[in-house]
């Protein structure tokens, strides 16, 4: 298979979708690489290392598009890239199309086969493709937070660990998944006061046998969230329902309550944010103020670690993009119910329930369209 790499586009996104670790993997196998100039600068990665991979060099994403059959990316399609895809592309990247109806709509008009990192999924329920970014945002979240916090920044003028004689910032995190875990691991580093609320028990007695205390566990109810929320110095969303939207944990009327220059951190942004008047910044302009309360809902907050970000995404894309190249999008997912689960858009429709439903489309099983196609074939 033709498999192609562009440069990503979205404000400040310096990854890009594959090492040249993963290009040699690809080109061993049989297939074709083709990758635009310079999309792995902003990762470090010149376009000589891809050359020495075995990848081809083309000049600009037009040549990629027309190329090839399969478009592997890191962030979802921008609008000035929706002209160049045609009908029977399949493209791989992160979507989150539970909060982006236009672009759910233009992949099922254009016939774009769309699999989605995010909701690619195993049996026992975890997120293989997601993770690594979960777990970077979630790192980065306190350290982005904490500097928000200073008073040049518009925050409390609060620091993180506080000092001799000094209360520490109370830092609130909703979610103990990937992220969530990660964010409090972090925060609790820093020597922040740090709670998660989750409703899940046995995440929460996760933390609470590694940690012996020293982060706090609340089980998830309205008004737990609004006590500790009024109260915080931090605030980190990350709260993630796979494929739909995520639920907003604090509204508008809670937040005019808490105190001025606290910070809101919203790792869910890409799924529509936790927080009611959460909306997505970028890392040129991450941050703006709602009632003395500021705001940072960087959409794509792992892309400001490039190389790191890069080389973790690939690990674990690497062996999906193979199979895809090696059998075809058809015969991958039924190889494979984890890949088949990442396939949001077939045939021009929505086959991912959550992403149907946040747009009052209906969700048609990809088993269904599958069968069609062959049925359709000669």
């Amino acid at each position: 298979m033709d498999v192609g790499i562009p440069k990503e586009v979205k404000d400040s996104e310096f990854r890009v979708a594959a090492t040249p670790e993963g290009v040699r993997e690809l080109v061993r196998a049989g297939h074709r690489v083709v990758v635009e100039a310079s999309a792995g600068l902003g990762s470090a990665i010149a376009d000589e290392q891809f050359e020495a991979a075995g990848a081809e060099i083309v000049p600009d994403a037009d040549a990629v598009f027309s190329a090839v059959e399969m478009i592997v990316k890191v962030k979802e399609p921008q609008p000035e890239e929706y002209p160049r895809f045609r009908p029977g592309h399949v493209l791989f990247t992160y979507l989150h199309l539970a909060a982006d109806e236009r672009l759910t709509r233009f992949l099922a008009d254009t016939d774009v086969v769309s699999v989605a990192y995010e909701t690619v999924q195993a049996s026992d329920g975890r997120l293989p493709l997601l993770a690594p970014m979960s777990e970077i945002a979630g790192r980065m979240a306190p350290q982005e937070g904490a500097a928000v916090l200073e008073r040049p920044r518009g925050g409390r003028g609060v620091l993180m660990g506080g000092a001799s004689g000094v209360a520490p910032a109370k830092v609130v995190v909703l979610g103990a998944g990937m992220a969530g875990a990660n964010a409090a691991q972090i925060a609790a580093g820093m020597e922040a006061d740090v709670t998660v609320v989750d409703r899940n028990v046995d995440r929460l007695r996760d933390i609470d046998r590694i940690w012996h205390g020293r982060i706090q566990t609340v089980m998830s109810s309205a008004l737990a969230i609004e006590r500790l929320v009024i109260e915080a110095d931090m605030v980190v969303g990350a709260v993630l329902i796979p494929g739909a939207k995520a639920p907003r944990l604090v509204g508008a009327e809670t937040l005019s309550a808490m105190q001025a220059g606290a910070v809101l951190v919203d790792i869910s942004i890409d799924q529509g944010g936790t927080f009611e008047t959460s909306h997505v910044t970028t890392h040129s302009d991450p941050t703006y103020v709602v009632d003395g309360v500021v705001h940072y809902c960087v959409g794509n907050m792992p892309g400001a670690v490039p190389r790191t970000s890069t080389y973790a995404l690939t690990n674990v894309t690497l062996p999906y993009v193979a199979a895809i190249a090696a059998r075809g999008i058809d015969d991958a997912v039924r190889a494979d119910p984890e890949l088949a689960a990442g396939v949001n858009v077939y045939g021009g429709a929505i086959t991912n329930e959550g992403v149907a439903t946040a747009h009052g489309l209906e969700a048609v099983p990809l088993s269904r369209m599958i069968n069609e196609v062959d049925e359709s074939r000669p």
